[in-house]
């Protein structure tokens, strides 16, 4: 099997950071990269029929009995769904939207759905209303949901969504090793309701009917983190999503017979490109936990024997998720474990520590978005650089830009200095999903380069320092304040378990920083308020309150959802400013309105209300919401 990591022009010589200038002497052209990803599909069929692809755990009390999967069967079961969902009138540019939690047959959907037409994976999480506005956006003919056994919360919003949209039909998923006759399944109107495999079940494995993609052509829509706002719509190219499985299979794959163990969702692209499209591409076994993933408690409990059992190489996961492995005690032979890859969030320094000490192999932190595609940047494994988020991928370019935000003109800063960072190359998106179907990069892509919306710093070689977001920075009078200098004070206290900083109105300075935390054991926020004091980065970070929750809130994959907590820091100024001017609270609202902060104010104190509120906050980007009239 021609999948080893001996230099080849598909495979370079690429263990380290001085590797990165031979690799890039060769252009990406001459790399014989497979124009899609079903051709990448069928590249390692054709290798290694029957070698494991794929090991599903039906739950992780369930982990001993898995499903397996060789590549044989995976691309035959995606040939199979491919020509069900062209037998069903999807065409090369029409979207099949997916809406489920992890399971055995996801994996083949996906690649399916990308094989007929497009893919467009939902959150389940995600509030109805958005999810609706998802589908009509995609303008999805078809959605592939969880069945009723696998989840039936999930089914029941399948159904309603499809019967208001009138899709032409609802395909139902079952669970990792479902056995027996499923239930019988509801109607949804004109729309056809049946399961997957069954409609499947009728189709040829060993031909598409549909012709093959082409390198442009639209593979998937993926919905961006929402972690500023409404989420959107951004879709990758199939040269897209080639190039990233590329980059990241290029370096850091385990041996041939260790494996990866998978536990993020699949409507996220680094569950896809990370611990899917990258292994496919070196022939690799990928092990996936089951349909709670990294969510499921009883997980944690028998990780270090699955590692063991299944001879896990590699895993891929978010800080919260290593936070808490760092605590669970090492009971098995673990030996095969290279690293942990690190990614959708900031690494904490506290959090690294405790792992590695625990486990003793090493956090890679790796850096992207979704409008990149994937990653952007990544650590070697025998190379880690701490405190970077690694080095820029092969054939992607990386920089720090300041922009006007008068004129919008933008301009290149000198290496090492902190500004916007800027990427190009061909893991660029093609642009967001507009309503008539069309694409629109928003007007983040100006000559050829990708306003990430973060701010950091690069190095000569390519290492990339994050320095925060750009929508996250708190602005104190004018002057701009990273909330990541205060997060890393309060995280180096030994009680502090997570931490997030945001801004707070104020009515002399605009905005003062204020910050949330989660606590591993009991200590006075007077004690904290002190402590970051003394450790922020300038008098200026200190924030100007602590506030201890259970829980920070997160979006589905472990970011930090920052909107809702600048939203209570609103509501915490609206609260104190009606008690100091003695009106009423009752009936004034704190709430995001499209993804912008909204005070909703009762029409009987409208007028009032309003005078006073806006002469306290006046500095904030707010609107006014009342119950008949939007001011």
């Amino acid at each position: 099997m021609t999948l080893s990591r001996q230099s080849s022009p598909l495979w370079p010589s690429y263990e380290g950071p001085d590797d990165l200038t031979a690799v890039e002497a060769v252009p990406l052209a001459e790399r014989g990269l497979p124009v899609s990803t079903y051709e990448l599909l069928v590249r390692t069929e054709s290798l290694s029929p029957e070698r494991p692809a794929l090991t599903v755990l039906a739950s992780a009390e369930q982990w001993e009995s898995p499903q397996h999967w060789t590549y044989a069967e995976l691309a035959a079961t995606v040939r199979r769904y491919a020509n069900a969902f062209t037998d069903h009138g999807i065409r090369r540019g029409d979207p099949v939207a997916v809406l489920s939690p992890n399971t055995a047959t996801l994996p083949a959907v996906l690649l399916g759905a990308e094989a007929a037409g497009i893919v467009s994976p939902l959150n389940p999480a995600l509030d109805e209303g958005v999810l609706e506005s998802l589908l009509r956006l995609s303008r999805a003919k078809i959605l592939v949901a969880a069945g009723p056994e696998l989840d039936p919360e999930v089914w029941h919003r399948a159904l309603a969504l499809a019967s208001r949209l009138e899709l032409t039909a609802v395909f139902a998923l079952r669970p990792t090793a479902a056995q027996g006759e499923p239930p019988a399944l509801a109607d949804a109107g004109n729309t056809t309701v049946r399961y997957l495999d069954e409609v499947a079940a009728r189709q040829p494995s060993g031909t598409l009917l549909a012709a093959p993609p082409a390198g442009t052509d639209i593979a998937a829509y993926f919905h961006t983190g929402g972690t500023t706002g409404a989420p959107k719509l951004a879709a990758h190219t199939h040269t897209n999503q080639v190039v990233m499985a590329w980059s990241l299979a290029a370096h850091g794959m385990p041996e041939d017979d260790l494996t990866i163990f998978a536990a993020l969702p699949l409507f996220h692209v680094n569950a896809l490109q990370v611990t899917m499209l990258a292994p496919v591409f070196r022939g690799r076994h990928v092990v996936w936990a089951g349909p709670l993933g990294y969510r499921d408690p009883q997980l944690y409990g028998v990780f270090w024997r699955i590692v063991e059992r299944y001879r896990v190489a590699s895993l891929s996961a978010v800080p919260m998720v290593y936070a808490v492995l760092a605590q669970v005690p090492v009971d098995a032979d673990i030996s095969t474990l290279r690293f942990g890859a690190v990614g959708a969030a900031p690494l904490p320094e506290a959090t690294r520590t405790a792992f590695e000490t625990n486990v003793g192999v090493p956090l890679i932190e790796g850096y992207g978005l979704t409008e990149a595609t994937c990653a952007s940047t990544r650590n070697h494994p025998g190379a880690p650089r701490h405190g970077s988020v690694g080095q820029r991928l092969p054939y992607q370019r990386i920089k720090a830009v300041e922009i006007d935000q008068e004129t919008g003109a933008v301009r290149d800063l000198p290496t090492g200095t902190t500004g916007v960072l800027a990427i190009s190359g061909p893991t660029v998106f093609a642009g967001y999903v507009r309503p008539d179907g069309g694409l629109d990069d928003g007007g983040k892509v100006v000559d050829g380069w990708l306003d990430t919306g973060d701010r950091g710093y690069v190095t000569a070689d390519g290492y990339v320092y994050l320095r925060g977001r750009e929508k996250d920075l708190i602005i104190r009078g004018g002057h701009n304040i990273d909330p990541r200098g205060i997060e890393d004070a309060l995280l180096a206290h030994p009680a502090v378990r997570d931490a997030a900083a945001v801004g707070r109105p104020d009515r002399r300075s605009g905005e003062v920083p204020i910050a949330f935390v989660t606590l591993s054991h009991e200590v006075s926020v007077d004690e904290l308020r002190e402590w970051a004091a003394a450790r922020a980065p300038e008098a200026a970070a200190a924030p100007k309150e602590i506030i201890v929750l259970d829980e920070l809130p997160m979006t589905s994959v472990g970011k930090q959802y920052k909107p809702a907590l600048r939203l209570e820091a609103l509501r915490r100024v609206v609260a104190d400013e009606l008690a100091a001017l003695d009106l009423p609270e009752t009936g004034v609202e704190v709430v995001a309105e499209q993804g912008t902060p909204t005070v909703r104010v009762p029409r009987p104190a409208a007028a009032a209300t309003a005078r006073a509120l806006a002469d306290a906050l006046g500095h904030y980007e707010f609107s006014w919401s009342f119950t008949d009239t939007r001011y």
